[in-house]
């Protein structure tokens, strides 16, 4: 998203990342990767629950809950215009690109 937020602005789009992390470590990861764009911390996962992305894992065996790496177009209205689901990073920018210059 940071390297294609000029072209996503060209478009009328912008973009936020949300994750459960506390607010330092969204801190320290945004600035580690010169993160261009908000992220919001999501502690209580309500967000990710409203979305349904929020959901038991596992990882070598062990299970947990945690995020489901999840991608969502929404309109000025609020409206979700696309979604995917476990969609990879590399994945994300050509398909909201793609979605967005579909309109």
């Amino acid at each position: 998203m940071r390297d294609a937020l000029a072209e996503l602005h060209t478009l009328g789009a912008d973009a936020v990342g949300i994750s459960p992390d506390p607010p330092a470590a969204q801190r320290k990861f945004s600035e580690k990767l010169s993160l261009n764009f908000p992220l919001l911390s999501d502690a209580d996962h309500a967000v990710a629950e409203a979305y349904g992305v929020w959901g038991e894992k596992s990882l070598y065996g062990k299970r947990y809950f945690g995020i489901t790496r999840s991608a969502f177009l929404i309109d000025e209205k609020g409206k979700i215009v696309e979604a995917w689901y476990k969609i990879s990073p590399e994945e994300t920018v050509p398909r909201a690109l793609a979605a967005l210059k579909a309109d």
